[in-house]
């Protein structure tokens, strides 16, 4: 077999007995993804899929990083270039050469997704490898040919009961719409995210403000038009499903500015006469009037801070953003999230959910800021931190001082599509040892322990997303 049964439980016999009876109890629970970044075009149109390299490798960050840092170039695997530029077009040949480096996925998450996919989706119960790259291909292909491969039919078949995508403050939401009047009972709903229209630093911002204000007939080069604008589209979305916006900024700074320092704040970034400092402030405001723009409308505040996002000035340059280059740095969270805590922090119908990619910051700060606030929860799933033993050392890191319903489940934050039940089996797996971790050391009994499990795995991301 591809897969173990036993892969992710403890090593320790007694430990991993347990570990088995939690699993048991929820490996077959629906799927709530609160959070990614899936194609809503998929599920619209629930056309099948092109190949093999086009749904597994082209869209899939993990995969294609790992290979650029082997100097393979990312036009080699067909990924699209900006200009235009010619990029490897023979879905065969990308394959066979992402088959031909496999190895370099040794000890990765990528390749426990990718084997559970493999596995449990297409029915390969061989490694891949150069060697049988032509034969999984082939074998793959043919199978996606068939109804039962297509988006809407593996949503089902995946027992997801909910998924979120992610889509930008100026999308039209289409085929959001197309979904909806399709009358297909499959909940896709989309999430705000208005980075293009509140980083000053984003490109094209000024062209971005401009078009926010013709879909929404507000006047954005006014401080309090320019928030009218936001309350309008986050309603437009709110229409279409969505239950939370997601922000991702550098830093987890906030502000909370008086209605003249916005206004001459805002003035400044409009001239294009700002300074690194005032984009961040601004930002940080933004994050703050989103907050209290929640607290009206319900949606639940999403921080993904903490990313060096497109390091590679090359790659930004010839492919766009989110390329794979996206860089983890050190925050500050208990001074950066204090003016938005100080202002909603004690709202208790109201989320904010705070992630991070620096691991040193959940035991010092995070945790203990979630173990306080009521508004504050935890998400412990994003990327660089979806790894087994990084899930492993967040529930380490968090439970003593935020415990478990402080945490909102598993975030699965992919564009592969395919990976969904993988990584959260991965999740699932890697919860119930660290439960049956606290069972055999009389720290929990195991009846608790498998109600844990359960809500750690369905329903406190139901309950915190609102879905």
């Amino acid at each position: 077999m591809l897969l173990h049964d036993d892969r992710l439980l403890p090593a320790e016999p007694v430990t991993r007995g347990i570990a088995r009876r939690l699993y048991a109890g929820i490996r077959d629970l629906p799927i709530i993804s609160p959070h990614g970044h899936t194609d809503p075009r998929w599920f619209a149109e629930d056309k099948p899929f092109p190949d093999p390299a086009t749904l597994f490798v082209k869209p899939d960050h993990y995969i294609f990083r790992m290979l650029y840092s082997q100097g393979i170039k990312l036009e080699e695997l067909g990924i699209a270039r900006k200009d235009g530029g010619e990029v490897e077009g023979d879905p065969r040949k990308i394959w066979k050469l992402f088959a031909s480096n496999w190895h370099l996925f040794r000890g990765t998450p990528t390749r426990l997704w990718f084997e559970h996919a493999a596995n449990t989706i297409f029915g390969i119960r061989e490694r891949l490898s150069a060697d049988n790259a032509d034969r999984i291909y082939d074998r793959i292909a043919e199978q996606l040919e068939q109804g039962e491969f297509r988006p809407r039919a593996l949503f089902e078949r995946f027992k997801i009961e909910a998924i979120s995508t992610t889509e930008g403050a100026l999308d039209a939401l289409k085929w959001h719409d197309m979904i909806r009047d399709s009358g297909w009972g499959g909940k896709v709903v989309t999430a705000y995210r208005p980075d293009s229209v509140v980083d000053p630093e984003f490109e094209g911002f000024k062209g971005n403000l401009e078009q926010f204000g013709e879909l929404t007939g507000e006047d954005t080069a006014s401080w309090n038009g320019y928030l009218e604008a936001h309350r309008k589209r986050r309603a437009y979305f709110i229409a279409r499903g969505a239950t939370s916006s997601d922000h991702g900024h550098a830093t987890a700074r906030t502000a909370n500015l008086t209605q003249a320092e916005c206004e001459k704040l805002f003035a400044k970034i409009l001239k294009g006469k700002f300074s690194a400092e005032d984009a961040d402030l601004f930002r940080g405001q933004m994050l703050t009037e989103m907050a209290k723009m929640s607290l009206d409308d319900g949606l639940v505040l999403q921080i993904h801070p903490g990313s060096y996002r497109n390091h590679n000035p090359h790659l930004f340059e010839h492919f766009g953003r989110d390329m794979g280059c996206d860089i983890p740095r050190g925050l500050d969270y208990v001074s950066a999230l204090k003016p938005l805590l100080d202002a909603v922090g004690n709202e208790p119908g109201f989320t904010v959910i705070a992630f991070t990619l620096d691991e040193t910051v959940y035991s010092r700060e995070l945790a203990p800021l979630a173990g306080h606030y009521p508004a504050l929860k935890l998400g412990p799933g994003w990327w660089f931190l979806d790894a087994p033993e990084a899930m492993l050392r967040f529930r380490e890191l968090t439970t003593e001082t935020a415990g478990f319903y402080n945490t909102v489940g598993f975030n699965d934050d992919t564009r592969a599509y395919l990976s969904i039940p993988a990584r959260h089996d991965v999740a699932r797996r890697m919860d119930c040892h660290y439960l049956a971790k606290l069972v055999a050391e009389h720290r929990l009994d195991e009846d608790e322990a498998a109600e844990v499990a359960h809500d750690l795995a369905y329903r406190l991301a139901k309950e915190a997303y609102k879905l």
